[in-house]
C-alpha cells in the first residue's frame, strides 16, 4: 500500500550555528540570490551511497546501496510543470529532468527516481515494497507520502524552488537565525509552507523544511559538504532527508556523494533515462492525483 514507503525520519540535529555575517536585507534581495543560483545549473552526474531506513507494517527496514544521479536543466519557456518548479521570476527553469538509479539487494534498478518536463515516477523493487508510484505535475506532483520524490531531490541539491508567477516575492519573508537567513514562504492563509535556511556568509542553503499539514514540520531535508562543481555552482554531497510527523516518523534516507561533476548529455541517453518507462512486473501502481494516491488497476 502507498503508504509504506515514506522515505525520511530521525529529527535532524539542530543546526550548528555558523560565523556571524550581515546576510541580505530583504527577501527579494535573498531570492534573487537563488534564482541566480538555478538560472547558472549545469548538467551534473553523481555517484555515491544511500542508507534507506524505512518501516513496512510496522518492521524497519534497512537497506545501504550504490546510487547514481543524472540532473539535466531544462530550458523551456512553457514548462508543464507545477509552480514549485516553475521559473523564478527571469523566467528560467531550475533543472527538472532528474534520474537517480540504486543497486539494491543487486538489483541495479532496485530503486529508479525520474523526471522530466511533464511527468515523474518512482519504483522500489524490495519485494516487500515491490511498487511503483507515477503522476503528471499539472495534477499537482507531490505527496508527502513520498519524500524521495524528484521535487525534494532538485532542491535538496541546493536549488531551492523558490517559485515562479504564482508564487512571489508577497508570499516570502526574512529573519535572521543564529548566522542564517530564513526565508519563509506562507500560505494565503498566512501558515508556513516551507523554510529555507541559508548560511548567511557564503548563502547556500543548508536545511529546508515543509509544512504540509498545521504548523508542524512534515519533511526536512539538510544540505552538507558543499563542492563546487564550476566556479560559482556548488553542489552539497550530503543530503539527509527526513520525515518529522504523521505516521512515517522515523524513516530517513541519506545520499552522500563521492564525485559530482559536470556531464554531457547526448539526445539518445536523455531520451533514455529521462523518459518514464511502464510500470511492469510491480505488485503495486499507484498515480499521484491532486496530491492524493490511487491504486492503480494491474
Amino acid at each position: 500500500m502507498a503508504a509504506v514507503l515514506i522515505l525520511s525520519g530521525c529529527v535532524p540535529q539542530q543546526l550548528k550555528p555558523t560565523p556571524v555575517c550581515p546576510g541580505k536585507e530583504s527577501a527579494a534581495e535573498a531570492l534573487s540570490v537563488l534564482g541566480s543560483r538555478a538560472k547558472d545549473m549545469v548538467p551534473l552526474k553523481a555517484n555515491g551511497q544511500c542508507l534507506l531506513e524505512y518501516y513496512v507494517e510496522g518492521k524497519k527496514h534497512k537497506e545501504n546501496f550504490p546510487v547514481k544521479l543524472w540532473v539535466h536543466p531544462v530550458r523551456s519557456k512553457t514548462p508543464d510543470i507545477c509552480p514549485l518548479l516553475a521559473g523564478i521570476s527571469n523566467g528560467v527553469n531550475p533543472p527538472v529532468e532528474v534520474y537517480l538509479q540504486g543497486d539494491i539487494a543487486f538489483n541495479p534498478r532496485g530503486l529508479v527516481l525520474g523526471s522530466n518536463e511533464r511527468e515523474f515516477w518512482l519504483s522500489i523493487r524490495p519485494e516487500e515494497i515491490s511498487s511503483y508510484w507515477w503522476g503528471l505535475w499539472s495534477e499537482g506532483g507531490y505527496n508527502e507520502k513520498l519524500v524521495i520524490s524528484p521535487q525534494i531531490v532538485l532542491e535538496a541539491l541546493g536549488i531551492a524552488a523558490v517559485g515562479g508567477d504564482e508564487y512571489g516575492e508577497k508570499d516570502w519573508s526574512l529573519s535572521k537565525e543564529n548566522g542564517f537567513d530564513v526565508l519563509t514562504q506562507s500560505s494565503d492563509e498566512g501558515r508556513p509552507v516551507k523554510k529555507l535556511y541559508i548560511s548567511s556568509c557564503d548563502y547556500l542553503v543548508r536545511r529546508i523544511e515543509y509544512f504540509y499539514t498545521g504548523d508542524e514540520v512534515t519533511v526536512a531535508a539538510e544540505l552538507e559538504k558543499y563542492k563546487e562543481v564550476l566556479e560559482g555552482v556548488f553542489v552539497p554531497a550530503s543530503v539527509k532527508i527526513t520525515t518529522r510527523a504523521g505516521v512515517n516518523r522515523g524513516d530517513s534516507v541519506k545520499i552522500t556523494f563521492d564525485s559530482i561533476k559536470k556531464a554531457e548529455f547526448p539526445e539518445k541517453l536523455r531520451n533514455r533515462i529521462f523518459t518514464r518507462p511502464d510500470p511492469q512486473g510491480f505488485k503495486h501502481i499507484y498515480k499521484v492525483v491532486n496530491g492524493r494516491i490511487v491504486e492503480q488497476p494491474q
